[in-house]
């Protein structure tokens, strides 16, 4: 009977203390995290869950996820086992590995190709750049040619664009649009002649843009359009008259495109021209520091029956017209009975000083037997240009 109530007790203290397990381990799992009892307190001594092995359930013990995780992609447990056969395991890390992580790309042999044997590249780089990078060697790039051909090259960029554009790439290119044998070069294939002495490069450079710009700054020289773009007229006696060549007791011109000529009457007549160099192209460090050549060119012929007097004056003026330079004729007299010949005036400016802006160009005359009509001077074909 003692043996009995004792066999009973026992087994009524271990189903209350499965019990009292039970419902602490569900008190736990229900309670949110934080809000269990403080360490140390009687409650969580309480809800703290017996340390017997032989109560512990299957389900209580937490999952090895680091096996499960390694089982899942076919790797085997941590250890000696070998990897399932079909399936790769962890292999060696070569040093190739870590040279191509710090230079961040993929493991390469000595071609420069990975193991699918395409080029080696960045993660980020694009096919299409690598692509563009490998089609460029270094024997193709501009700053590998030889100077020789560089210059050939620019040569046959416009002379715009190599002063406002090409000057500006890089320092190599600068020495050569400043050098002379680029300019040397335009200059020949653009059948420039004349500067052959010419040593300075800068010389050779104004020479191809002065040439290149070359053209007769008076405008309306033959009388082709009456007398449009000549100013400060003054028509004394009958005034200026057009005429076709080569008019009464008068001989052809010496220049097959020139047809027309201004002649004048039995008192003076003058017609002038303000020439705008800056509106024309020529620029102010050009005329002040360079100073090229202004050269005026004027023809004149009288009738072989009448005498007449001619008359030629230029001046070079500044920004507010004063006079820089001058150069005037004397009054050239033609006689009665002449030969009717004509006859070019010329003149040339150089070392004129800074500060030319203008070009004033006239020129008149009238006859000598003040016989009504126009049997005065003749004159055409005036020019002023700007030359090397």
């Amino acid at each position: 009977m003692g043996k009995s109530s004792g066999a009973g007790s026992t087994e009524l203290r271990e189903r209350s203390t499965r019990v009292r397990y039970q419902q602490s381990y569900a008190t736990n799992r229900l309670r949110p995290r934080g809000t269990g009892s403080a360490p140390g307190s009687p409650g969580a001594a309480r809800c703290r869950p017996p340390c017997r092995p032989h109560l512990r359930s299957a389900r209580l013990r937490p999952p090895d996820t680091d096996v499960r995780r390694l089982r899942r992609a076919g790797r085997g447990r941590v250890g000696t086992r070998s990897a399932p056969q079909g399936r790769e395991g962890p292999r060696e890390i070569r040093r190739e590995d870590v040279k191509g992580c710090e230079s961040g790309r993929g493991r390469t042999d000595r071609t420069g190709q990975d193991g699918t044997g395409s080029p080696g590249r960045s993660a980020g780089e694009s096919p299409l750049s690598k692509e563009r990078e490998s089609s460029i060697q270094p024997g193709q790039r501009m700053e590998s040619l030889p100077e020789a051909v560089l210059i050939r090259i620019l040569a046959s960029i416009p002379a715009v664009d190599l002063m406002l554009a090409c000057r500006l790439v890089c320092c190599q290119w600068k020495n050569l649009v400043d050098g002379a044998a680029l300019w040397i070069l335009k200059c020949q294939q653009e059948g420039l002649t004349g500067a052959e002495s010419q040593e300075d490069a800068e010389n050779w450079q104004n020479f191809y843009f002065l040439s290149k710009k070359r053209k007769n700054l008076i405008k309306n020289p033959c009388g082709e359009e009456d007398l449009q773009h000549w100013g400060e007229v003054e028509n004394g006696g009958d005034g200026w008259k057009i005429e076709e060549l080569p008019g009464d007791f008068g001989k052809e011109f010496p220049r097959e495109e020139v047809h027309k000529y201004f002649v004048t009457s039995y008192e003076w007549c003058r017609k002038a021209q303000v020439i705008d160099l800056r509106a024309e192209g020529y620029w102010e460090e050009l005329m002040d520091t360079t100073q090229p050549k202004v050269v005026v060119k004027d023809w004149y012929a009288g009738r072989s029956d009448a005498g007449c007097l001619y008359e030629l004056c230029v001046k070079l003026l500044s920004e507010n017209e004063d006079v820089l330079a001058e150069y005037k004729s004397e009054t050239v007299a033609i006689p009665q009975d002449n030969d009717a010949s004509w006859t070019e005036i010329s003149h040339t400016f150089s070392n004129y000083g800074p500060g030319v802006r203008f070009v004033r160009f006239e020129h008149g005359g009238q006859d000598t037997l003040f016989w009504k009509g126009w049997y005065g001077v003749r004159v055409t074909n005036s020019s002023v240009t700007v030359e090397p």
